[in-house]
């Protein structure tokens, strides 16, 4: 048994997104079947959530096309200074100050995989903020710069996202909030709250009027609303 988030876009009120942690069956093991077994489960169970049809992985597991696409190691965001092929992770990554170096703009060019991987994100000191094109963004709220950051590659990728109106919940199988704070699924999910809302290009021009829109709002993926028992498969 586990417990994974789900993320369920809200098109009105103060909350942006609702989060809600789902008890499932996992499958153990590293291979990528394994991984689509569970989720299954955990879809299973998310889809007894009242008003929750149709739910999208968004990663590189997802059985499904578009989750693939969307995964933060695929999803392209273009830039001055890697304009062909700069992912969201490499972008994140690359993008991060520490107390003793960074930003590595070197990352920008690796894989996503190389990126996340290299020593010297680990070997730096704590991590005090980030700078993307000349521009520093705080780490509080927390996830509000990786949230603009992927959510601007969304903005990019409309053939990506004309479908996300077909799903009302997402999740990422990867994700526990006990040991992460970035989440892909929930970045999804906020994009599309603010879209329904007719909001997104406001709020999302620049790093002022997103922290000002942000100001007072829980957004946070790891605050669960609630926790549900759900059907096992």
């Amino acid at each position: 048994m586990a417990q994974r988030p789900v993320f369920i876009p809200r098109h009105s009120g103060p909350l942006l997104v609702q989060t809600i942690s789902v008890t499932f069956e996992w499958f153990a093991g590293l291979s990528v079947s394994q991984k689509q077994r569970s989720i299954e489960s955990l879809h299973a169970a998310a889809q007894q959530l009242p008003g929750i049809e149709n739910v999208l992985e968004v990663s590189s597991k997802s059985k499904e096309r578009l989750g693939i696409a969307l995964s933060a190691f695929n999803l392209i965001l273009s830039s001055p200074e890697q304009p062909d092929r700069l992912s969201v992770e490499c972008a994140f990554q690359g993008s991060k100050i520490f107390a003793e170096g960074g930003p590595y703009l070197d990352l920008y060019g690796m894989s996503s995989r190389e990126a996340k991987m290299d020593d010297r994100l680990r070997t730096s000191g704590r991590l005090t903020g980030f700078r993307f094109l000349n521009i520093d963004w705080p780490l509080e709220p927390q996830t509000a710069f990786y949230d603009w950051l992927y959510m601007s590659a969304l903005r990019r990728n409309s053939n990506l996202t004309k479908r996300l109106s077909d799903y009302s919940a997402f999740t990422d199988i990867e994700f526990n909030p006990d040991k992460s704070i970035n989440c892909q699924a929930y970045a999804v999910a906020l994009y599309v709250s603010l879209h329904k809302r007719g909001i997104l290009e406001a709020v999302t021009s620049d790093k002022e009027a997103f922290l000002h829109f942000l100001r007072g709002r829980p957004i946070s993926n790891a605050q669960q609303d609630e926790t549900r028992q759900g059907s096992l498969l």
